[in-house]
């Protein structure tokens, strides 16, 4: 079984809407690099602020 890692050890980015930040999520497993924004909400804003 593999070895589970803690929450802190995962990476992080900040968002630019929000200023926030946030860390990595298993659904963004394989496209981590392109991940930009927190949440859905932070990604329609942006064209807005």
């Amino acid at each position: 079984m593999a070895k589970q890692r803690k929450k802190s050890d995962l990476p992080t980015k900040i968002c630019p809407v929000c200023g926030l930040s946030f860390s990595w999520r298993k659904k963004w497993e394989k496209c981590w690099d392109d991940v930009k924004y927190c949440s859905e909400r932070c990604r329609r804003q942006k064209t807005l602020s």
